[in-house]
């Protein structure tokens, strides 16, 4: 498994070109191929602004909702923690790697997308508060691929012991937005190899 993260899709680009002039390429035969980009989900912002709308008499999608969506987001991207997310740094300290794509399913009887915004802000809620269990036991870095892929978003996720990977998957398996509405794709395994 290699594994690029980079600024620009150019970059990626360049490391891909980069990597394909080594003697290690030459041993590589390549299964499947995964482009997507850092970002960070945006649920309950847009949930309350949307209550906030109602009870003003507005809606979503008003000037004074996109007003307020224009400033929250701003105010949001530039916090620590979602700047961790978009330009997350590897952790040093933690060799063991997993890779997944996961989609939303759209099934006629479970359908993430047809759920009300209050209702996908309340279970993504829930599924953090499952993912922050392993906080310092595992790192995530959750990806957007909405239009580069078949599938919605990747998440790799980064271990100082290898079965923190399985137990988190399990965990998360359990928990509601996971069990209702996720598809998985392959998953991918491996050790870093420092270089």
């Amino acid at each position: 498994m290699v594994i690029h993260f980079r600024d620009t899709l150019d970059a990626v680009g360049l490391a891909q070109s980069a990597l394909a002039q080594t003697a290690l390429a030459r041993s590589l035969d390549p299964v499947y191929a995964f482009l997507s980009v850092t970002e960070a989900g945006l649920y309950h912002i847009t949930a309350e602004l949307a209550r906030e709308a109602e009870a003003r008499g507005g809606k979503v999608g008003d000037e004074a909702y996109l007003r307020s969506l224009s400033d929250r987001s701003e105010r949001e991207r530039a916090s620590a923690h979602v700047m961790r997310r978009l330009y997350p740094e590897l952790p040093a300290d933690m060799p063991y790697v997993s890779f997944y794509p996961m989609s939303k399913r759209r099934d006629e009887s479970q359908n993430w997308y047809t759920l009300s915004l209050d209702e996908r802000s309340r279970l993504m809620h829930s599924h953090g508060i499952t993912g922050r269990r392993y906080a310092g036991k595992v790192q995530q870095i959750i990806t957007g691929e909405i239009g580069l892929d078949a599938w919605e978003w990747g998440v790799t996720l980064f271990a100082r012991d290898a079965l923190d990977l399985k137990k988190l998957v399990t965990d998360m398996r359990f928990d509601e937005v996971s069990a209702k509405y996720a598809e998985f794709g392959d998953f991918y395994v491996g050790k870093v190899i420092p270089g």
